[in-house]
């Protein structure tokens, strides 16, 4: 798997390298440097709202509130940011997750937690790929091939989340583990056997906490067009709500089918630069778009590794008190 990250991340590098070089690094330019410093810390702001949304999320993905509100905003920061500088690692961000709340929570229930959170976020990306082709076949004209595009997007990604569901509630991850164990993959099946009673017992007893959880994710999605909309106004662009909302729908569900590149590195600027020229607001306005939140994304990447630096020497010195 690492191999084929690695392929992906080097095709999405030069597929990026292309559409600079085909639209321009001038007009490109041209767009970022109407951008100013303290326009660019407010671009920030909208992620923190974002993460807190996707928090309650989570917290709504366990069997019941054990850790606290704090600890759960921390480690997702830490967990969101690992996930990026790790893509190529064996170990990435959901790992982190739940061992950073080993304080508060055991692994049987955190591991079990970040699955369902993960469920419960796709599912709610999903339905926010819905409310955006909805937005876009009532504004735009009939034809246009990011209509085209949205609706084999939505196909795929409702066909990949039953399939999703599917496994955890038939109980196909126990399988799993019989399985590996008549193989010789691993010795002990106690713990497959663990997460997907975990799993299929959430699914049958907890439907009002899958609903939050799913309701505040939607919600975190949803948030996206305020922080698209940010964007756009800090680079001079004046746009509706509904045309941010078709870029925000669409750009995530391109980052959905594009799972594999490590940080969506390529895929996400040739999504934007294509829905920005489709809509008429020019390729060049994409990548621009595309190019601050990298710089954004940046940003908490380095405040989420700080955020894993101070999780753990709080959990170490708790551990010596003890």
């Amino acid at each position: 798997m690492r191999a084929v990250k690695a392929v992906f991340l080097v095709l999405g590098a030069v597929l990026l390298g292309v559409l600079v070089y085909r639209v321009g690094a001038a007009p490109i330019l041209e767009t970022l440097r109407r951008l100013t410093w303290w326009q660019f810390a407010l671009v920030c702001l909208p992620y923190a709202v974002i993460m807190a949304a996707d928090t309650l999320g989570w917290r709504f993905a366990f069997a019941r509130d054990r850790a606290p509100f704090h600890r759960l905003y921390g480690a997702r920061l830490a967990g969101e940011a690992l996930n990026i500088v790790t893509a190529l690692g064996a170990v990435g961000g959901e790992a982190a997750k739940a061992w950073l709340l080993r304080r508060d929570v055991t692994y049987e229930e955190s591991v079990p937690s970040v699955v369902i959170a993960k469920t419960s976020i796709t599912l709610a990306q999903a339905l926010f790929l819905v409310v955006g082709l909805a937005v876009a076949w009532s504004v735009l004209p009939p034809g246009m091939d990011i209509l085209r595009v949205m609706t084999w997007l939505l196909l795929g990604e409702v066909l990949a989340v039953a399939g999703f569901v599917g496994v955890q509630v038939s109980g196909l991850v126990a399988r799993g583990g019989r399985l590996l164990r008549l193989v010789g993959a691993i010795a002990d099946t106690a713990y497959a056997e663990t997460l997907d009673r975990a799993l299929r017992d959430y699914y049958r007893t907890e439907w009002r906490r899958l609903a939050l959880s799913l309701g505040f994710h939607l919600a975190g999605w949803i948030l996206g067009i305020l922080d698209a909309l940010v964007i756009l106004w800090a680079l001079g662009l004046d746009v509706p709500v509904a045309t941010a909302t078709i870029i925000e729908a669409f750009g995530s569900g391109v980052r959905f089918a594009t799972f594999l590149v490590p940080a969506n590195l390529g895929s996400s600027e040739a999504a934007n630069a294509g829905a920005f020229a489709g809509l008429g607001l020019g390729a060049a306005a994409g990548l621009a778009f595309s190019f601050v939140r990298r710089a954004r994304q940046a940003v908490w990447v380095g405040v989420g590794l700080a955020v894993l630096v101070a999780m753990r020497w709080s959990a170490a010195r708790a551990a010596r008190a003890r």
